[in-house]
């Protein structure tokens, strides 16, 4: 049986790789775990900054295992659903969607930080065609970052929206020809890598906590996260860089 997720170093970079394209690269409990297992090794690595998601064989994902889901099986981990709907990495994800990116394939975007979409891509949230609510994270997460009634419309009509129509109202940063989303993703966390890496899951952290907090505790909650930045041997490293007029040479710590 092949490995369902993949993982590739490359630098300080590492795609993730759904790897079950006969399934449409649909989730299972072990794609789940695996997944999970995926995304504490991008949290335990130091030498590890940026994660990229894709899917093998020219599709991202179609969501949750039918067949696993009519033997009661579920797709979920102490992450969460597909194993980080819930609790993604720390580090910086970037979604590189080619082909299919619906139900539980689209809320796995949501779970990522940036989104690089094909073209050619479909992206939707089709359950109620099913009778089913998306309860991955869409529902909730799909109105605080588009407009109200075109989150409705998606969760309501269960129908496929091409990235450059989610591009304009803010869902996907960017769009490539068809076939080149992943290189362009990795192309776009090469650029990203010129930053520090303890304050890119500093930033990453605190946005992604702050859906929680009320502003007044925002001043509060956000400290702790920011230190581990402004603490980190990579701040001084940042620092003496600038001063010598050179790039910095990052730690990830």
């Amino acid at each position: 049986m092949n490995e369902r997720i993949l993982t590739e170093r490359r630098g300080h970079i590492v795609v993730v790789t759904i790897n079950r394209p006969e399934a449409k690269n649909a989730f299972d409990l072990a794609s789940a775990q695996a997944m999970h297992r995926a995304m504490d090794l991008l949290d335990a690595d130091d030498e590890v900054f940026i994660g990229v998601i894709t899917g093998a064989g020219g599709t991202f994902s179609a969501g949750a295992d039918l067949k696993a889901v009519a033997r009661n099986e579920r797709a979920v981990t102490e992450r969460g659903g597909f194993g980080m709907f819930r609790r993604p990495s720390r580090k910086p994800l970037i979604a590189a969607v080619e082909g299919f990116a619906v139900g539980g394939g689209l809320e796995l975007c949501l779970s990522c930080d940036l989104i690089v979409a094909a073209r050619d891509a479909k992206m939707g949230l089709p359950e109620v065609r099913h009778n089913v609510a998306a309860v991955g994270g869409g529902l909730f997460r799909l109105p605080r970052r588009i407009p109200y009634h075109l989150a409705m419309e998606l969760a309501l009509t269960g129908g496929f929206y091409d990235p450059e129509f989610l591009q304009r109202h803010g869902l996907v940063n960017r769009i490539s020809e068809p076939g080149h989303a992943l290189d362009d993703a990795i192309a776009w966390a090469e650029q990203l890598l010129v930053n520090g890496p303890t304050a890119l899951a500093a930033s990453k952290e605190i946005i992604f906590q702050s859906a929680n907090w009320t502003d007044e505790e925002a001043w509060t909650r956000q400290a702790p996260i920011a230190a581990i930045a402004f603490e980190a041997e990579d701040r001084v490293e940042g620092l003496r860089a600038f001063a010598e007029k050179r790039r910095p040479v990052w730690r990830g710590r």
